[in-house]
């Protein structure tokens, strides 16, 4: 339980839109406060009696907690989780099983006869009990008086806060590179992007106050922003984990120039090792696997959250990474006065969200338990931890990877590997081709499931000619016509390009759900591409 020297949130009314302001109960969803009256006669909605739903049972199998192991497995028992994740037949699961009636045989019982029915924008009571509990024990809030509300998943969750903070012609701070959806989602209603540069762990915290303390009005054409959009964990594109000295310092800034902060955080549960070689690869963990739930928390880089005694902070959760993308289920943390906002607006878009959805987590939480579900996000990270280290270890063997240190731009400080074309067997004189630089480099990923690349394209016969922004284009298309996919740079920049002769491209590469046989033949393709582009004309 809290202390009594917590603070409550203080008054932000003054950030909500003039939108947000004009809303006010939906005159429909504002009866729903008597639906639980007992004997309650209700004649009022158009609400389908729940006897002509189709659906009797709902049953399922879930995998139990512990499908996962804890410890790093070795490359020659890598293939178990292929396996796992595989399709086919004879592949076992150790699983166990949930039955949901239409009709509760116990006051409280999940059920589909109040799960399938129109509900409060809230979302189910069972479900919203759960996440309540499970945000104050992770993610320790700085003040008392904090709430969570159920919502669609983040990409509702943010849409739903920019509606509720932002006027036409607002200001978003936001990483100079950065997720496209959340930027393209706002843009239309005439918000501007205002990019802070990076470094190795995410935005700068020196460079967001010299924007927000030089900010001038008449030059910039509109107000100082009042709203930063920012994902610290498995930052997108760029894989980087803020720390917990750098949160601290952002939010202190965010206090003295009143910022509220977004804080969308879909991987804050796949933080990661270090990468290691795999010729320097123990079985050790960094995240000591086996230590209990409080100490794995504690090693997590913390949620603004924490830091938070002003109730400044929305924090975005989503099931999407933890349980699956297609439940669009997903939670706010913050103040009641914005959460009561945030819910007003549910209830003429979203509504609540899936029921089915809504009904299918809350079982799987309420078999598993917190310390299960805890004991799951401690085997999922470490599984995609895996993953990145096997993608980059099919790099290392179709590319020369050679380390430094970044001393510049937005991974200034970060361990950076750049890649070499591998001389060919058989030599001649075009094939033989020397570049001064390394074709591309990366930084391996802290958390997250991205590897961005970043291409250096200047000794391209075309470069001066055409510039980077066309050649990554071109690359992209190479690549992509040789059957590899890979997520085309510029579309993360929050920032327009001025001058496409000038710079850099990049790749963001997924590594979350490809095999990995399918990793090396990815990665030995980008070399033959690779190989042959920088010949060409």
């Amino acid at each position: 339980m809290y202390s009594e020297k917590v603070p409550e949130a203080i008054d932000l009314s003054h950030h909500l839109s003039e939108v947000s302001k004009a809303r006010a109960i939906s005159p429909l969803k504002g009866l729903q406060k008597y639906m639980t009256k007992p004997g309650l006669i209700t004649m009022a909605g158009g609400t389908p009696s729940p006897e002509y739903f189709p659906f009797s049972t709902v049953s399922g199998e879930t995998l139990v907690t512990e499908s996962f192991p804890l410890t790093t497995q070795s490359s020659s028992s890598f293939s178990w989780f292929w396996k796992l994740f595989g399709t086919g037949a004879g592949k076992k699961e150790k699983t166990t099983t949930f039955t949901i009636n239409k009709w509760p045989a116990h006051t409280g019982d999940l059920n589909l006869a109040t799960a399938l029915q129109y509900s409060p924008a809230t979302g189910l009571a069972a479900l919203q009990k759960i996440i309540q509990e499970f945000s104050e024990k992770v993610y320790q809030p700085g003040y008392k008086n904090f709430t969570t509300l159920i919502d669609a998943g983040n990409t509702d969750g943010w849409g739903r806060a920019a509606l509720t903070l932002l006027n036409q012609g607002d200001g978003v701070l936001c990483s100079e590179w950065t997720y496209p959806s959340a930027l393209a989602g706002i843009r239309p209603w005439g918000v501007k992007t205002v990019p802070i540069a990076m470094d190795g762990q995410g935005m700068r915290s020196d460079s967001l106050r010299e924007t927000l303390a030089s900010w001038n009005e008449a030059e910039r054409g509109f107000k100082r922003p009042h709203v930063m959009y920012i994902i610290p964990v498995g930052q997108n594109p760029t894989g980087a984990t803020m720390e917990a000295q750098r949160k601290k310092e952002i939010y202190d800034i965010c206090v003295e120039f009143d910022v509220i902060i977004v804080e969308d955080d879909p991987y804050y549960f796949l933080q990661q090792s270090p990468y290691v070689p795999k010729d320097q690869r123990t079985d050790e963990d960094a995240f000591s696997s086996t230590s209990a739930e409080e100490k794995f928390i504690a090693q997590l880089a913390p949620s603004f959250l924490k830091f938070d005694y002003q109730g400044r902070v929305i924090r975005l959760d989503t099931f999407s990474k933890t349980v699956a993308p297609g439940c669009r289920l997903g939670w706010y943390t913050c103040n009641p006065q914005f959460a009561e906002r945030l819910e007003r607006a549910g209830e003429t878009s979203t509504a609540a969200p899936c029921g089915f959805s809504q009904v299918m987590v809350a079982s799987l939480l309420l078999n598993w338990h917190y310390e299960g579900y805890i004991r799951w996000l401690r085997g999922l990270r470490l599984q995609y931890e895996q993953r990145r280290d096997a993608f980059i270890d099919a790099l290392a063997d179709a590319f020369q990877l050679d380390m430094g240190i970044e001393i510049n731009g937005h991974r200034k400080g970060s361990l950076v590997y750049h890649a070499s074309l591998k001389p060919e067997r058989q030599f001649s004189e075009k094939s033989s081709m020397r570049y001064s630089k390394p074709l591309f480099s990366f930084v391996p990923p802290s958390s997250g499931m991205f590897v961005w690349l970043k291409l250096n394209l200047e000794e391209h016969p075309s470069y001066t000619a055409v510039g980077y922004k066309a050649l990554e284009f071109k690359l992209w298309t190479a690549l992509a016509e040789h059957g590899i996919l890979f997520g085309f740079g510029s579309m993360f920049s929050a920032s327009a390009v001025t001058d496409e002769t000038e710079g850099d491209g990049h790749f963001r590469i997924s590594f979350s759900s490809t095999g990995h046989d399918d990793m090396k033949k990815a990665a030995s393709t980008f070399a033959l591409v690779l190989r042959e582009f920088m010949k060409d004309q």
